[in-house]
Order: structure tokens, then sequence, then C-alpha cells
């Protein structure tokens, strides 16, 4: 095997350089450097610009585990989202990043699926790799895991429900509310027939408040939704469009359909469009979230739009406020809804009055 080569060796001798090797570079101490790392602006231009230069010749990299052990903190938070195929859940992740990034801190991302077992196996590695602190979303989870994060003392934030008084502290909306007052919007509009594509409960707490928020109003009117008026799904605009049909087989049609998230609504349109049926002459569709091609379908989709960017904001935030006490982290019940928008558009109107 022919030795290595010069730019081979000299990577090898940069990737094992150390913080004293940057000071000796630069020509300052050890502490010089270390300050730099912690605190940019604690030392002059000149210095940092020479510390820099150093730092990007010799390729230093911090020891994260080393800092770890004399800081007793890794800098890095933790996330696990149900899934990322939906955009107002990658919407939150992008935010909540940027925000993270701005107190330098680094964000950790696993993906549950939905699934109970997985997320608290994702938590708990993430714990062993030393997370400061946690973002989850929802109160729908493995029984161990909140009793988990609090034995080892790590901060931690449930996103995309709200619950006055909540313990943890919720940062979202409340999802009962948002559907209970799409319904009676829709009652107001002269609607009495009524269908669902619902997203399926199982891990999904939000889910399950919008179907209770719907039923709810429903019952204070005398009226609730037939069996055959009723589907439930995961996720995914053909599965929208399953589903609709299946709601559209039974006669006499629903005049308003309530749908559970954003893809379905999507699917619904394009099934009703293939099935010549008229939105919203024959049907009213009504969405839930503001996926972008939701306003750009032939029959723009109404919808309650959740506010997901502020939802990412607020959930870095206040965990950044939590593992630096006396920054107002006791405020956070204040200011921890984020309120949900009725976006009304084409795919809804009052029901057609009968020839």
């Amino acid at each position: 095997m022919p030795p290595p080569s010069t730019g081979a060796r000299q990577r090898a001798k940069s990737s094992q350089a150390t913080l004293d090797d940057v000071a000796r570079h630069a020509g300052v101490s050890s502490a010089s450097v270390s300050r730099m790392m912690k605190e940019p602006s604690s030392v002059s231009a000149k210095m940092r610009a020479r510390i820099e230069a150093s730092i990007n010749e010799l390729a230093w990299v911090p020891h994260a585990a080393a800092r770890a052990l004399a800081t007793h903190s890794t800098r890095t938070i933790g996330a696990v989202f149900p899934t990322l195929a939906n955009e107002h859940f990658s919407t939150a992740i992008q935010v909540l990043q940027e925000e993270l990034e701005r107190s330098d801190y680094t964000l950790l991302l696993a993906c549950s699926e939905y699934d109970a077992q997985r997320e608290l196996r994702q938590a708990r590695k993430m714990i062993e790799r030393g997370v400061d602190a946690m973002v989850l979303v929802g109160d729908a989870h493995h029984q161990e895991l909140y009793p988990l994060l609090r034995a080892r003392g790590i901060p931690f934030v449930s996103t995309f429900t709200y619950r006055t008084g909540a313990d943890p502290i919720c940062i979202g909306s409340d999802n009962f509310s948002m559907f209970y007052g799409t319904t009676r919007y829709l009652l107001a509009q002269g609607h009495t027939h009524f269908g669902m594509l619902a997203q399926s409960t199982v891990m999904n707490d939000r889910a399950a408040a919008r179907r209770e928020g719907v039923y709810r109003a429903l019952a204070e009117d005398g009226l609730t939704i037939r069996p055959t008026h009723f589907a439930e799904g995961h996720s995914g605009v053909n599965q929208g469009r399953c589903l609709f049909r299946q709601v559209m087989e039974s006669k006499p049609w629903p005049t308003a359909l309530i749908c559970g998230n954003g893809s379905f609504a999507m699917g619904a349109v394009l099934e009703a469009q293939a099935m010549g049926i008229k939105v919203p002459d024959q049907l009213t569709i009504f969405g839930f979230d503001d996926f972008e091609l939701m306003k750009e379908l032939p029959v723009a989709i109404s919808t309650v739009r959740v506010p997901s960017k502020e939802i990412g904001r607020k959930a870095a935030q206040y965990l950044i406020a939590a593992l630096n006490p006396g920054t107002g982290e006791d405020e956070w019940e204040q200011m921890a809804e984020c309120v949900a928008e009725m976006v009304l558009r084409a795919s809804s109107g009052p029901p057609r009055t009968p020839d």
C-alpha cells in the first residue's frame, strides 16, 4: 500500500489540532480562544480575526464532549415530530432551528411516525447523547416519556396543542376550539347536513380534539354526522380522494364536508372535480392547515390556518429561557397560545337552495 500523500498527512494532522494549537498559531492565550468561542463579542475584532484565521487554517473543530463535561451542557436541543411529510410541521422545524441557532444551540431531530414506542426510544437516544431540552408534539405519548424527562431534569415543551394551565407547558393552538368554531360558522351559513374526513386519533390527541369540536358544535343544534358520512384515515392526498368517494357514495349527500388535515381537503376537492360535483354550489369543503397548494387549486380551499412559524419560534424561545433561568421562563403561561385563523376561500359557501 503506498504511503499517504502529503495532503492526506496534513489533513490527518490538522484534524487532531487542539485549542492550544489554535492559540499558539494565532499568537494568543488559550483563554482568549476559549472566550472567543463562548462569546465572540468578548474579544476585539482584530483578535477575533486572527483566531478565526487560525481555526480555518488548522481546520479545528471544538471537542463537543470535552466542552459538555466542562459546561454540563451540549447546547443541543432534541425534537421528536410525528412526521416530516406535513408542511406545517416542516415549517415549524425550520423556524425552530433558525431560532435555536441564533443562541448557539443545535437541533437534533427524529420522526416517530405516530408510534409511541418509537418516540420513547428516540427520546432515550437523545438523552444518551446529552440533549439539554426537548420539543414534543401534542400530549399523547408513551406513559414513560414525561416521567423520564422529569427524572433527568430535562426541560421540555409540547407543541401544536394548547390548554390553559397545562403541565407540561403547551405552545400551540386549541384544536377543539378551532373545529368547534369552524362548525359553528358553517351552521350559521345554513348547513345542517355534515360529513367529515377525519384524521386517525392513534397517538394524535390534536385530531381527537378537532373531531370532538365538530361533534360538540353539532350537538348544540341537535345534529350529528351520519356514520356513512364519516371516514377516517391517516394522511395523503390520494387517501383523501378515496375517503371522499366513500362518503359521497351515500345519499343524500352532506352539504358541508370538514376535513381533518390539508391533504384530505386537497384530495376531496380533486375527487369532487373528477366526480362532477360542483364546489361550493353542491358541496362546501373546509380544510385544516394551510398548505401552499390549497390556495392554488382550481377551487381554492377554505381552511383553518395554524401559525406554524409562531409555534416553532415560541418553542425555541421558551426552551432557551428555561435553560437560562432568570430570562423570563415564568412568563410563558401568558404567551403560550398561538391563535389559529379561519381563512375563507372559494370552496365554502351557504348550502344551495333546492330548485
